[in-house]
């Protein structure tokens, strides 16, 4: 068989050699040392923090009253309109009068009659005790002075019965004790109703203010006594509360505490605090939940951002930071609490420490790393500190990414 030469073929194999070669001349050898990794980090300086807690808690109204007749009757009309403010004394039902005016009518007239008896009496009495010795005795004296007395007794008999009746009279218009949003009626016009049932005719309630009722367990209370105790946490001399909503819009209004509860739930272990808010435009019902924060007082510890750190099995909670010789450190520490977007750490960290907030990725104990100085802003993005001949920030990575 005849070969022909090629020689384009030769060309190609030569440049593949060449190609080939310079590859491995730009692979570093196995186990060669790389550089130091570039790290973000911030410095680590002691700060009066802020000590606060997020309790659950439910609305309860400032006041509610269940509206009930004091008189038994039929309810001839239904005098307010629901779901409008009203205000202590508005008459809300008025039931059946005829039976209560004619009692009155009649007690009026009773009075009248103790009061025409009294002359008559006082005026024997005055006779008997002219003639006493001579035309009458002092047994006759006596019985005057008894009819006399008498007969005052019953204008004051009369006097609190006429009172009585006015009285269930004026009790024919049931009317409101407080102030507050009167709720739909209960019941119709041509209803029998009795003095003191239980069903109540119409609810009234008040919304402004309003109170809260937030839960907090007793081991924590017992914690926080402790840490005062300690001298680690600074109370406030007033708490600071700030109360959300179930939509997770903030109440434009503080909270001033009522009173704690003095008992504990045998159920669920927790503690009431009362708080009481301004609810001007009412958009806080009685039975609604709510979140709310208390700030209790400050203390002094580090903020390290959450990104910065990792939970162990162990539940040991651990960052890394940039040590003198810049080896790469890993440092346990002890938090008491987050603030905002970081842990409030007490415990496993010095002022000066450079903690590594960005590139933590593969990071191993005693590795070199290369610092560079950082900024986390309130959403979580890391941005390199911006040269102070232009002031500018380039973003390093977003909140989360290492």
């Amino acid at each position: 068989m005849k070969q022909f030469y090629r020689p384009g073929l030769k060309i190609v194999a030569v440049l593949l050699a060449l190609a080939a070669s310079a590859v491995q001349a730009q692979t570093p050898p196995a186990g060669a040392a790389r550089g130091p990794a570039k790290v973000g980090i911030i410095d680590m300086q002691r700060a009066a923090v802020k000590r606060s807690y997020t309790l659950p808690g439910r609305a309860v109204a400032f006041e509610q009253t269940e509206i009930r007749p004091r008189v038994g009757g039929v309810v001839t009309d239904i005098l307010y309109s629901p779901g409008q403010p009203i205000s202590p004394g508005t008459p809300m039902f008025r039931l059946d009068r005829t039976s209560y005016e004619a009692a009155t009518q009649s007690a009026r007239a009773a009075l009248a009659r103790a009061q025409a008896a009294v002359p008559v009496a006082e005026a024997a009495l005055d006779r008997a005790k002219k003639l006493e010795g001579s035309g009458s005795t002092r047994a006759t004296v006596e019985s005057a002075e008894a009819t006399a007395a008498q007969a005052r007794a019953d204008v004051l008999s009369a006097e609190a019965a006429l009172k009585i009746a006015e009285t269930e009279l004026s009790w024919t218009e049931v009317a409101s004790p407080i102030e507050g949003i009167a709720g739909v009626a209960q019941i119709s016009v041509g209803d029998l109703v009795t003095a003191g049932q239980a069903d109540a005719m119409a609810i009234v309630t008040r919304l402004d203010p309003i109170y809260v009722d937030m839960f907090e367990p007793s081991a924590r209370i017992l914690s926080i006594q402790d840490q005062i105790e300690r001298g680690e946490l600074k109370p406030n001399e007033t708490l600071e509360v700030t109360l959300t909503l179930e939509n997770g819009q903030s109440h434009n209004s503080g909270g001033t505490l009522i009173a704690p509860s003095v008992t504990v739930s045998p159920s669920t272990g927790t503690q009431d605090i009362r708080f009481r808010f301004d609810n001007p435009d009412r958009r806080i019902l009685p039975g609604m939940f709510l979140r709310g924060e208390v700030v209790l007082g400050t203390v002094e510890a580090f903020l390290v951002p959450q990104r910065a750190t990792t939970r162990g099995r162990d539940g040991a909670l651990t960052a890394w930071i940039a040590g003198p010789d810049n080896k790469a450190v890993q440092r346990k520490l002890e938090a008491n609490g987050t603030h905002a977007n970081a842990w409030i750490v007490t415990a496993g960290l010095e002022p000066g420490d450079q903690l590594i907030i960005d590139g933590l990725s593969n990071l191993r104990e005693g590795a070199d790393v290369a610092p560079v100085p950082v900024t986390i802003d309130a959403n979580g993005v890391v941005r390199d500190v911006a040269p102070a001949d232009t002031g500018s920030a380039d973003p390093k990575a977003a909140a989360g990414s290492e």
